[in-house]
């Protein structure tokens, strides 16, 4: 049994899909971030960072005392190991699935979550301030980043190539949380990409078993969304 210490965030549901697409059992921890549950180490299995998702191994493959796992990388990998599935065992192959995780956690995810806050959150936060250099600034540094992502899917059926990785795992919930169809002309393979991806039973059911969780979040009951932002608009054109 794994513990996935739980909000509704973008990166937490990486994990919730991993662990439905390798037939792992789980349960639900839930953390109030509202009430800075996540600032209190011993909420979160003793990790350190205040920050989701954590896991914690009951059953890890040692045989040992359980394994706690913070950053979202780290538990892709992390469980990947531990099934053998969805990081291929050839080194080289699996070099180039952690590249795109690493850019997907160093790059596309960072870059993305300042672009919403500047567009979303600061006008509300500092309404009398001009933030727009710095909305530009993260949406421009955003889009680059979806250009690479379309010029890469152009050519591989999925991120890292051939087959279904950790990488797509990563990736896929940081796409569909602006879901700019709007915009989407311009990225026709991350479209088409989504769309399959969007269709996977294991990944479907990640979010169909957390918005059952009752968190208290209005927007967490509706289809496919993450976060408790009520009244702002989640449609964009990123250009």
């Amino acid at each position: 049994m794994i513990e996935l210490f739980f909000c509704t965030s973008v990166n937490v549901y990486k994990v919730a899909i991993a662990l439905e697409e390798m037939g792992l059992a789980y349960d639900h921890r839930l953390i109030d971030i509202s009430k800075g549950e996540q600032h209190d180490p011993a909420r979160l299995a003793g990790s350190p960072t205040g920050k989701l998702p954590v896991i914690r191994d009951l059953d890890p493959a040692d045989g040992g005392e359980p394994v706690v796992v913070f950053e979202s990388g780290a538990i892709l990998t992390y469980l990947a190991d531990k099934t053998g599935q969805l990081l291929p065992p050839d080194p080289r192959a699996r070099r180039y699935v952690e590249q795109w995780l690493f850019w997907q956690v160093g790059n596309l995810g960072p870059i993305s979550g300042q672009a919403w806050h500047f567009h979303a959150f600061a006008p509300l936060i500092a309404p009398d301030f001009d933030n727009g250099y710095a909305r530009d600034r993260y949406f421009k540094m955003m889009a680059d980043h979806w250009r690479v992502l379309d010029r890469q899917l152009a050519a591989n059926g999925y991120v890292a190539g051939g087959d279904y990785t950790i990488a797509d795992i990563a990736i896929y919930p940081w796409i569909i949380y602006f879901d700019p169809d709007e915009g989407m002309e311009a990225f026709p393979n991350i479209r088409r990409w989504r769309d399959v991806l969007a269709a996977r039973p294991a990944l479907r059911r990640a979010y169909a078993r957390a918005r059952k969780l009752k968190t208290g979040y209005a927007m967490n009951d509706k289809d496919m969304t993450l976060f408790p932002w009520e009244d702002i608009q989640r449609n964009m054109i990123i250009t």
